[in-house]
């Protein structure tokens, strides 16, 4: 059985300017410096108390969950009236529909995001079914630790050999790269395609419709 893992924010759903508009309310509202765009960018993927530490350059315990709580009711105020800020990639519907039907695939999902946000997006695209397994720091360490592709690949039966993870940041593929799956970078997301290469992709793909192929060439 293959196992083929997302990673979410840059990857399947392009939620960069809600992310950053948010950090830099969060980060605004407790008397630090808002961090730009760019800056934001370079944080999404890892877990929330982690990214707030790098952003606000802190390892105050207390401050950090202030941050995470703030930041958390700005993100989920906002999507409540912008819910179409979450939106996926296109080519990523067609993807992942086909990659489902394959009878030797299996779906997962390996994200920085908090489990109760993977339920929701899943919902508001219509891909509850699509995945078998849900991998976030819920309940495993921050990306690029390699526990929610170890997780994900103990709760398939799937070795490394026939698992890859693909993703948009440094964090995907060093967390692939620390589990001894395949990896697969996009260029469409958060990190810069050199960067993703550097650390040890097995491949990058500019569009969605090269990626069913990409991962035939990894696993078979």
């Amino acid at each position: 059985m293959k196992l083929v893992i997302f990673d979410m924010d840059g990857t399947l759903i392009d939620t960069q300017a809600l992310i950053s508009e948010h950090m830099a309310t969060t980060l605004a509202g407790a008397g630090l410096t808002p961090p730009t765009p760019a800056q934001s960018r370079r944080v999404i993927g890892l877990s929330l108390p982690n990214a707030m530490a790098r952003l606000a350059h802190t390892d105050d315990p207390v401050l950090i969950d202030t941050l995470v709580n703030d930041y958390k009711a700005h993100y989920r105020a906002s999507v409540v009236t912008n819910g179409d800020r979450e939106g996926l990639y296109p080519g990523a519907l067609e993807a992942l529909n086909a990659l489902r039907a394959l009878d030797d695939v299996v779906l997962g999902i390996a994200t920085g995001k908090g489990l109760n946000g993977v339920h929701r997006i899943l919902a508001i695209h219509d891909l509850t079914d699509h995945f078998v397994t849900l991998q976030t720091p819920d309940h495993n360490p921050s990306k690029p630790h390699p526990g929610m592709l170890e997780t994900a690949m103990r709760e398939t039966g799937a070795t490394p050999e026939q698992t890859v993870m693909i993703g948009d940041t440094t964090f995907d593929i060093e967390m692939g790269v620390a589990a001894k799956t395949r990896t697969i970078g996009v260029t469409w997301g958060y990190h810069e395609p050199r960067e993703l290469i550097a650390v040890g992709a097995d491949t990058m793909i500019d569009r969605y419709d090269q990626l069913v192929p990409a991962i035939a060439k990894l696993l078979d």
